[in-house]
C-alpha cells in the first residue's frame, strides 16, 4: 500500500511540474543549496532541478567544510548577499572533511539556519544513519534511487515538494 501511495504522490507532482504550476514562494526567489561531493550524481540532481525551473539559484557544495563556510557567510563565502537562507538544503552525508551529519548538527543548532529544510538525500539504508538523521532535525531522509531516470524524477520531485508546496517558517 504504502508504494501505492508513493507513485501516486510522485506522480502528482511529476504532473504539476510538467504543468508548469508555479513556485509559491511570495520573494520569487528559490535557493537550493545541493551538498554532494560526487560529480556525477551533482550533476543529475542540477539537470532535474534546473529542467524543470524549480529553482533560479542552485548552488552546489562539493563538501562538507564548503558548505558550512556558505551556509555561515564565511571564508571564501563572507561576502554574499543572502547570508544564510536557501529554501533547501539536499545534504548527502557521506562528505570529504565534514560529514553530512556534523553538517546537518549545525545547521540545526544555529537560530538563525534551523528553520531551513534540509532533506538528506544518501545512497545509506542504515537504520542508524536514518535514526540519527531524524534526531538532528532532518526534515526528511531519502534514499537516493540507482536508476537514472529514478533519480531525476525522485530529485524533481523532492525539488516541487519543498520549493513550491510546502510552507516554510520564515524567521528573520
Amino acid at each position: 500500500m504504502r508504494k501505492a501511495l508513493s507513485a501516486k504522490a510522485r506522480s502528482l507532482c511529476l504532473d504539476m511540474i510538467a504543468e508548469g504550476v508555479a513556485v509559491s514562494d511570495p520573494s520569487g526567489h528559490i535557493e537550493i543549496v545541493l551538498v554532494e561531493d560526487n560529480p556525477t550524481d551533482a550533476e543529475l540532481c542540477l539537470r532535474s532541478l534546473k529542467g524543470h525551473n524549480l529553482a533560479n539559484n542552485i548552488i552546489w557544495l562539493r563538501d562538507g567544510a564548503e558548505a558550512l563556510d556558505y551556509l555561515f557567510s564565511r571564508g571564501a563565502h563572507s561576502g554574499r548577499k543572502s547570508a544564510g537562507k536557501p529554501t533547501l538544503v539536499l545534504l548527502d552525508l557521506r562528505l570529504p572533511k565534514i560529514d553530512g551529519k556534523e553538517v546537518l548538527r549545525r545547521i540545526k543548532a544555529d537560530d538563525r539556519l534551523k528553520s531551513i529544510p534540509v532533506v538528506v538525500l544518501t545512497s545509506s539504508r542504515e537504520d542508524r544513519d536514518i535514526n540519527e538523521c531524524y534526531n538532528l532535525g532532518a526534515n526528511s531522509f531519502v534514499v537516493k534511487p540507482v536508476e537514472f531516470d529514478n533519480f531525476a524524477k525522485t530529485v524533481a520531485s523532492l525539488g516541487y515538494y519543498w520549493a513550491a508546496i510546502n510552507t516554510s517558517v520564515q524567521l528573520d
